[in-house]
């Protein structure tokens, strides 16, 4: 489905977003010509899946600004996270679409992501993408439970869209978190001393090659999230956590139920979202999507020291997702299997079939319309995402979350 064809279709109640929903099911790669018709002068205009549940979605984006903290990656005194909320919207008139990447983010990302990912250089209009979310909506004006998101080591936020409008749908509230330094980029409201307005990362290869920059890039995630749980329990009691005072959607710091509060990750952020449980007791639940559980070996093929989630056990359930095609499973299982031998832990292990590394995100989605488009090779969308068909794996990647969630935090 084009971009304008979902701003026509995409309606203001619950039967004509449940229409629009079932048109754009967006599982289903295009045709000849609806691939045609998504090609711009510019590139190819990729889709995201359409969530499946029952409520319109509402995004807000807020700038935090944590004072008591210094950035751990450059000269900036004080450390800057950007956070996109999703939630059940009360209705979506006049709120239009929102964009997946902005025009800054779209841009560093044609530099950034598409070296570390393979994707192609040129055909794609990066910028286009637009989400199932309508910017500035009001809440609805129901308590909901909050789910916090981090991304992979190196990604952004907003390759988490297609899971976290999918959640929200069904009735929770979503927060993805950028991790600025280590995100591939981060566009912020503006300009500070020591960063450019699009902030890319300083990332060069995989952080777990080096000691000291991973310890400190889950260190500074773990802190990012607790600030974010901060600055959510603060919009809850009826302040405004933006630094610069944006104007947030009507009824949303109402919405927020702080006492069921999850958090999942993949990757990196998986690694965050379990040490978290760990550490914070204001995290009920959460979901460690293919998440290292241990610090860098000192030495190849030796562990290396677990996290304190993996050595104690987690107290709070604890769900481990993993993909039967991922190239580290053997070193992943040497940081899961503590865990889950754990006596008196809570956590769990589920694995995909057919799937890759990077399945979990929005990739899953994108990459076979990159291949279908001749964009991208068979054998790099499955080094990506895996062979099965984005019609199986997005709805058994969010099957999977949501479940978890649904049985210990409700949406209802």
């Amino acid at each position: 489905m084009t971009s304008s064809l979902i701003r026509k279709t995409v309606g203001t109640d619950r039967r004509t977003f449940l229409a629009s929903s079932v048109l754009a099911a967006g599982l289903v790669l295009a045709g000849p010509l609806g691939t045609a018709r998504a090609r711009a002068a510019d590139g190819l205009t990729l889709r995201l899946p359409a969530p499946s549940g029952p409520h319109p979605v509402g995004a807000a984006t807020l700038y935090l600004v944590d004072r008591k903290r210094r950035d751990p990656w450059e000269a900036i005194p004080v450390r800057e996270v950007m956070i996109t909320v999703c939630y059940p919207a009360r209705t979506v008139h006049g709120h239009p679409l929102a964009p997946q990447l902005t025009e800054g983010a779209a841009n560093a990302f044609r530099d950034v992501d598409v070296v570390f990912h393979h994707l192609p250089a040129k055909g794609v209009n990066w910028g286009s993408t637009l989400t199932y979310a309508h910017t500035g909506a009001p809440a609805q004006t129901v308590r909901r439970p909050v789910l916090v998101y981090s991304p992979g080591g190196g990604d952004p936020r907003t390759m988490g869209t297609g899971l976290a409008g999918e959640l929200a749908s069904h009735g929770w509230i979503v927060v993805t978190v950028d991790h600025p330094g280590d995100a591939s980029e981060v566009d912020f409201p503006g300009t500070v001393q020591g960063r450019e307005k699009v902030r890319t990362t300083v990332f060069r290869g995989d952080p777990r090659m080096d000691a000291h920059r991973f310890d400190t890039a889950i260190a500074t995630r773990i802190a990012d999230v607790r600030f974010v749980l901060d600055s959510l329990e603060a919009l809850a009691a009826g302040r405004n956590p933006d630094a610069k005072g944006h104007a947030l959607p009507e009824g949303l710091g109402r919405a927020l139920d702080m006492r069921r509060v999850g958090v999942y990750g993949h990757s990196a952020g998986g690694t965050t979202a379990a040490e978290a449980l760990y550490e914070d007791g204001r995290i009920r639940a959460a979901v460690n999507m293919e998440g290292y559980l241990d610090h860098t070996p000192q030495a190849p093929g030796r562990p290396g020291e677990l996290f304190p989630v993996a050595r104690y056990g987690a107290g709070r359930p604890l769900l481990l997702l993993g993909s039967d095609g991922f190239t580290h499973r053997e070193e992943l299982e040497r940081s899961w299997s503590p865990l889950l031998a754990h006596p008196r832990g809570c956590a769990r292990r589920e694995r995909i079939r057919d799937v890759a590394h990077w399945v979990f995100t929005d990739y899953a989605a994108l990459a076979p319309q990159l291949q279908a488009a001749g964009l991208m090779p068979a054998a790099d969308r499955n080094a990506l995402v895996g062979a099965a068909s984005p019609a199986v794996a997005v709805p058994e990647v969010r099957r999977r979350v949501r479940s978890f969630f649904a049985r210990h935090l409700p949406p209802s």
